[in-house]
């Protein structure tokens, strides 16, 4: 199966409005183009760094209108009329909470993304909400598992949405890259929601069962409530657990958790990385891996046991390292892209693939392409000026997969046409 890839197209007849926050280079404006939806405001600030690169690409493609590059927390409030507010936004510790005595509310540690999150939802109160995290965010921190999340869907819930999460796997649903993430979808509350089954929302008629299906027989099953204040959650949630009890899909109402642990229905007719790549005429020099240099990345992609000490007590241990892939198969979807997949020097964690040529990293095209953007998206900021492929490489490890936004934006889309 060759890859193809999709040019953006801005919808002319869109079915509803998007505020995109935390937006990177845009995946999340062009999977929810795809599915009809018209972004009227973004907002993209990487704090550490001066150049804001994503923010540069961003307006390249799109424009600057109802862009903005500040932090977060001085965005004062989003566009009047929203009806979707979207975001990947970063991991973090989310729960530090307490009770503010002088105001009704909650206060969280300062910096952290989840309270700006929830400040401009207060505010305009989208009808709904599509945020997506690292899976981790279930099981964190690791002194209180699935503590972040359950201030989360507390102070979420209570702003009147109830609320749908789903691990999800990119290449379970045909995609080329083995890309896992947690899909968290709210919706507005109603009587009719509140009324629904949380099984029947969770494995059928739930947004991400309608996008994402998975099998009908759950593999494990718990419910449970979250009635605390978020002050409360965030000492005394799960202490002493060794296991978190969020499993990978779920759905909250009313302070009731569902959860279950779901299989995906996967695809009969999947992308893989052989699908992505570019003829080896077009690939530059610099990714070709010189025969000299070839041992010591199958060093490092080897299994491995080194003794080291540890810097505080003076003792030793045994790190251990299990075999990769050498090369990565063409016939399978690719491993995860990670931030630091660019550069020459030889990695672990980077991808490495044998064509008739010989061996080679992936470039920031093929990259690209296993996230689903179109071809060089990434390729020239808003001046014209040529993006390091370093920094490509960078946008594709923080990026998403766009056909999966769009699987999920066309549900939404559908139920927002429903309540019009």
């Amino acid at each position: 199966m060759a890859y193809k890839s999709k040019k953006y197209v801005e919808p002319t007849n869109p079915v509803g409005t998007v505020a995109e926050l935390f937006a990177g280079v845009g995946g999340f404006r062009i999977g929810l183009a795809r599915a009809g939806w018209k972004t009227v405001f973004s907002n993209q600030w990487e704090p550490s760094t001066k150049v804001q690169h994503a923010s540069d690409v961003y307006v390249a493609r799109f424009g600057d209108e109802g862009h903005s590059n500040e932090d977060i927390s001085i965005v004062d409030d989003l566009p009047q009329k929203v009806d979707l507010l979207v975001g990947g936004f970063p991991c973090q510790d989310y729960s530090v909470a307490k009770t503010l005595n002088t105001s009704k509310g909650l206060k969280g540690k300062k910096g952290v993304l989840w309270w700006e999150i929830l400040r401009l939802v207060e505010s305009r109160k989208p009808r709904f909400i599509f945020l997506e995290n690292v899976d981790r965010l279930l099981k964190s921190p690791s002194t209180q598992r699935g503590r972040d999340f359950a201030v989360m869907l507390k102070t979420l819930g209570d702003q009147g949405y109830v609320i749908e999460w789903r691990v999800v796997n990119a290449a379970e649903y045909g995609f080329p890259q083995r890309r896992i993430r947690v899909f968290i979808v709210a919706t507005k509350s109603t009587k009719a929601l509140k009324s629904r089954e949380p099984r029947e929302v969770i494995l059928k008629s739930g947004i991400l069962a309608r996008a994402l299906p998975v099998e009908k027989t759950p593999l494990i099953e718990d419910s449970f409530d979250i009635e605390d204040s978020p002050d409360v959650i965030t000492t005394k949630f799960n202490k002493g657990a060794g296991k978190s009890p969020f499993l990978n899909s779920g759905y909250f109402a009313d302070g009731m958790v569902t959860t279950y642990k779901t299989q995906a229905i996967l695809a009969k007719n999947p992308v893989v990385l052989g699908d992505v790549l570019q003829p080896d005429s077009q690939i530059p020099e610099e990714y070709w891996i010189e025969g000299k240099r070839l041992k010591e990345w199958e060093y490092l992609k080897g299994a491995k046991s080194i003794e080291r000490t540890h810097k505080g007590s003076g003792t030793t241990y045994n790190y251990a390292e299990g075999k990769m892939a050498f090369p990565d198969l063409l016939t399978n979807p690719s491993r995860t892209i990670l931030t630091g997949e660019g550069g020459t020097s030889p990695s672990r964690f980077k991808h490495i693939i044998k064509t008739k040529k010989g061996y080679r990293r992936l470039t920031p095209l093929e990259l690209e392409r296993l996230n689903g953007f179109p071809d060089n998206w990434t390729a020239t900021d808003e001046h014209g000026n040529q993006m390091p492929d370093v920094r490509r490489a960078f946008f594709m490890g923080n990026a998403l997969v766009i056909g999966l936004i769009e699987k999920v934006g066309k549900v939404i889309a559908s139920e927002l046409l429903k309540g019009a």
